[in-house]
């Protein structure tokens, strides 16, 4: 049969990062390249119990559709956990359980635009974000970043001409701390500053937040949402990076109209997020596990970061990255004549794989990039990693 397909996904392209997993069975293969949470950071044990308890109490809900907007236990719970954790005071009525981060992007994007409006991300900026645009037919206009974060002068220059040019984005999406795929954090006064921009040209404002508990060296910094005076911010959260990525259990905070629209698509996408996960999440906070977990998780990563960058420090040449405070990637600048997506098959042939950064960008990309990923390889795969990635670049090299 010839199927006749619809025009919705025209624009979608596999993700190369989930191309990439099948890299990470090759034998000998070293791969810096997925965005992969360390299983050892698993709270497996804690799991097991919370699912023999469940089973023996809550069996009936727990095994049951559940409600669209998520279970009242754990947006209870997690309203005291983000008063304590990030200083927001959110009402449980303006919370969304999203099934992981991803749904979110997803239906935020086709709530706030249109096909073909535009709205504004990073560069380099989430790729999660780039499949929800792409999937939606939204464009997207991209503001640099520095070590500091998103330049929000620069933000404030693209939003002018954009203004010039009768288009308002529809939204403003960043990853202020620890940022994917760049590792940087937004500093304070961009913080406020980025508020500021947002609320004289009246958009809002997306914060993604998936790394924000994952900090290793330096300073806690507020979230957008908690110094967010205005109400013009929405906050996705997600127990992938605390608990476990497998139970795909995320969060969504905003504004009641909004929530009401969120509530409205999700009823077309999955009805209601998966019931058991939610018990999981709310237990996993209700007993204080997340509290004892999170600090053994920093300790492992803040570990494998810094094994890398000294492996960096020690190895590579012609190249520049960055030094993240926390989160799980770091962001490699190379010579200006190195196509990284070009070298790839140089690298895998090397039995060494990342990211190429031009996955990163929604147009207009930096070729010389890649994205590093130190969480998930074993201590000694990362320095061999770093050895093998530098071997490659220096016989790239030798075709310019």
């Amino acid at each position: 049969m010839d199927f006749e397909f619809s025009d919705n996904l025209k624009n979608v392209k596999s993700s190369e990062i989930r191309d990439l997993l099948k890299y990470i069975h090759l034998s000998d293969m070293i791969s810096f390249g997925g965005g992969l949470p360390n299983p050892e950071t698993f709270p497996s044990q804690e799991i097991k119990n919370i699912l023999d308890d469940i089973i023996d109490n809550y069996a009936s809900s727990a095994l049951q559709y559940g409600q669209t907007d998520g279970l009242a236990y754990l947006k209870n719970e997690l309203k005291n956990y983000l008063l304590k954790d990030e200083n927001i005071n959110i009402n449980p009525d303006n919370m969304m359980i999203t099934t992981g981060s991803q749904q979110a992007l997803y239906a935020l994007t086709k709530i706030f635009a249109n096909p073909n409006d535009y709205v504004i991300t990073e560069a380099p900026t989430y790729v999660g974000m780039i499949s929800s645009l792409n999937a939606n037919s939204v464009r997207a206009v991209s503001v640099n970043m520095d070590n500091h974060g998103m330049i929000t002068d620069d933000l404030e220059n693209k939003l002018k001409m954009l203004k010039s040019m009768g288009i308002k984005p529809k939204f403003i999406y960043t990853i202020p701390t620890f940022q994917n795929p760049a590792g940087y954090t937004m500093d304070l006064d961009r913080r406020k500053h980025l508020l500021e921009i947002a609320y004289d040209y009246n958009i809002p404002v997306i914060e993604d937040n998936p790394y924000g508990d994952l900090r290793y060296s330096g300073n806690k910094l507020p979230t957008l949402k908690s110094l967010d005076a205005n109400d013009i911010v929405t906050y996705l959260g997600t127990f992938s990076k605390v608990m476990a990525p497998g139970l795909r259990t995320g969060f969504t905070l905003s504004q009641p109209e909004v929530i009401h629209r969120f509530n409205m698509l999700k009823q077309s996408l999955d009805l209601a997020s998966d019931s058991l996960s939610q018990y999981i999440a709310y237990e996993y906070l209700k007993r204080g596990i997340i509290y004892e977990q999170v600090p053994k998780t920093i300790e492992l990563y803040k570990r494998k970061r810094d094994i890398m960058l000294e492996s960096l420090d020690d190895n590579m040449e012609n190249a520049e990255w960055s030094r993240p405070d926390g989160g799980m990637f770091l962001w490699v600048k190379l010579n200006k004549n190195i196509d990284s997506s070009k070298m790839l098959k140089r690298a895998i042939e090397n039995k060494v794989a990342y990211v190429t950064g031009s996955a990163f960008y929604y147009n207009n990309p930096e070729k010389n990039t890649m994205r590093l990923n130190f969480t998930y390889s074993k201590d000694d795969d990362i320095k061999e990693g770093i050895k093998r990635l530098a071997k490659t670049i220096n016989e790239e090299m030798k075709n310019y």
